[in-house]
């Protein structure tokens, strides 16, 4: 964690109310630092319904490939996360390690090893000695209390300069659930996914497979729509735990994912979601600017995300974005390199309400003061219009500055 925290962090965060069915602890086990909160443990006291979105990195981490194998069970009674060491790249001892764990935390809980999830971040290459906290989960599986979010938050940072936490309400059926989430990620964070770590949490009863269909669909604009630097990580991990005790209240158990009973509560995870998504990039190592890029007129969606990464990710962007600015000329440059249908003469482009290119050429009003000012702010909007069709998408990302070659140079040391 770097010492100084984010310009563009929340200025409060949310109070996250306690939620019945989960309970968590932290401790300091010294995986990487010494008297920091590294892990994390989630207990499910009632087996709860499980979902999870992970990499598409052909280098998964080992607890990535631990999750994947017991998510077809549907069912959580606890999940172990670390920070300081990503078990990532450790062949056999990975595996060990992830299954030393699992071996620990199921005699915790007292449950079976496939109601365990794993996640791990951190350094990628080095072995995780899970000795050093397979032995305090026993511990923390007794003290763990519900009230406990934002340390939860905390224990899962590696770069991160801030807590990242969300909630949200809806009503399933004229019942009342709440939704909590908690984030980390700030650097190696690109679609699809990021070193992104992300556990959200809600007492409605939905089913494993409903469950799952509404996290896949709602990770696409989210956090499949966040980018940092473009790196993609091989630990991403968001997962969805559904504990059901809202069925104490009369909420009836939603097993379909079309059922209408979810509307409500399909917007308000999506909006967890976003808000969850944006705060991993307001926290990009580095960071000092936020950046939508929204596409529009593309030849559909897909294609106008695809231009939206390319600009997104464009380092001569990025760092125009640093330096305050206003160079359209990169954001031709990353369209015309994006392998998607574009119409050089058709092109316009905004920089927040400043338009400064239209039908292929600069802006004939152009004020180099007004993009200018807009540069100048926190948050700056870019906007594309390819001109020939109805596509669209907006991407998310950050400025890219000295800190982040500061951050990533001595990563390690």
């Amino acid at each position: 964690m770097s010492g100084s925290v984010s310009p563009l962090a929340p200025k409060t965060f949310a109070e996250i109310p306690p939620l019945r069915g989960v309970r968590m602890a932290t401790a300091a086990a010294g995986i990487k630092y010494k008297n920091r909160t590294d892990v994390l443990m989630m207990i499910f006291d009632e087996p709860a319904a499980v979902a999870g979105v992970f990499t598409r990195s052909k280098c998964p981490s080992a607890p990535v490939d631990f999750c994947r194998r017991n998510l077809p069970g549907g069912v959580a009674r606890a999940v172990v996360v670390n920070s300081g060491n990503a078990n990532a790249f450790t062949g056999k001892k990975g595996r060990e390690a992830t299954e030393l764990t699992a071996q620990s935390a199921a005699k915790a809980v007292g449950c079976k090893e496939n109601e365990i999830f794993l996640a791990s971040t951190g350094v990628i290459g080095e072995p995780l000695d899970a000795t050093k906290f397979a032995g305090v989960l026993d511990g923390l599986a007794v003290s763990a209390k519900e009230d406990f979010w934002f340390e939860a938050a905390k224990a899962i940072m590696t770069t991160d300069t801030y807590p990242k936490v969300a909630t949200r309400s809806a009503k399933i059926g004229g019942v009342t659930v709440t939704i909590n989430g908690i984030a980390k990620g700030a650097g190696m964070i690109a679609p699809d996914m990021a070193t992104m770590l992300s556990f959200v949490v809600t007492d409605a009863d939905i089913a494993p497979p409903a469950l799952q269909a509404l996290l896949s669909a709602g990770v696409g604009p989210t956090f499949n729509s966040v980018t940092v630097d473009s790196d993609t990580s091989t630990s991403d991990t968001l997962m969805l735990f559904a504990t059901g005790a809202a069925a104490k209240d009369g909420q009836a158990k939603v097993v379909d994912v079309a059922d209408p009973r979810l509307d409500a509560f399909r917007i308000a995870l999506n909006d967890l979601l976003h808000d969850l998504a944006l705060q991993v990039v307001r926290d990009g190592e580095g960071a000092r600017k936020m950046v939508a890029v929204t596409v529009e007129g593309a030849e559909n969606d897909a294609a106008a995300k695809r231009i939206a990464l390319s600009i997104a990710n464009s380092p001569l962007v990025k760092t125009a974005v640093a330096g305050e600015d206003a160079n359209w000329g990169r954001v031709v440059m990353a369209v015309g390199k994006s392998g998607e249908m574009a119409e050089r003469d058709l092109l316009a482009i905004w920089f927040g309400d400043v338009r400064v290119a239209v039908e292929g050429e600069r802006d004939p009003e152009y004020s180099e003061a007004a993009a200018s000012a807009v540069m100048k702010g926190e948050d700056i909007p870019i906007r594309v219009d390819i001109g020939l069709g109805s596509g669209r998408a907006t991407v998310y990302t950050c400025d890219l500055t000295k800190e982040y070659v500061e951050i990533n140079g001595d990563y390690r040391s």
